[in-house]
């Protein structure tokens, strides 16, 4: 008996509005790609607003969108992403 490979169209797709729309510029957020032995490379996100003493984790990318769209500080994305 043979193994059928499947044709790519019947894969799922995860395609989001969300993954399609980028994230606002900000001025305090950090983006840093962590290469992991035997694993694709993971972008992880951290808030550096000024008010923290250290920067606070926010996950990866995906786990972050929410937490930086719902953000409301003035002045703190960059101008030309608005």
């Amino acid at each position: 008996m043979a193994i059928m490979p499947r044709p790519f169209s019947s894969l799922p797709v995860r395609a989001t509005d969300e993954a399609a729309t980028p994230l606002r510029r900000c001025t305090f957020r950090r983006v840093t790609t962590t290469a992991r032995p035997r694993e694709l490379p993971v972008n992880e996100v951290a808030c550096t607003f000024p008010d923290r003493r250290r920067a606070v984790s926010l996950g990866d990318v995906e786990s972050a969108r929410p937490i930086c769209d719902s953000c409301t500080y003035q002045g703190i994305f960059r101008p030309d992403s608005d």
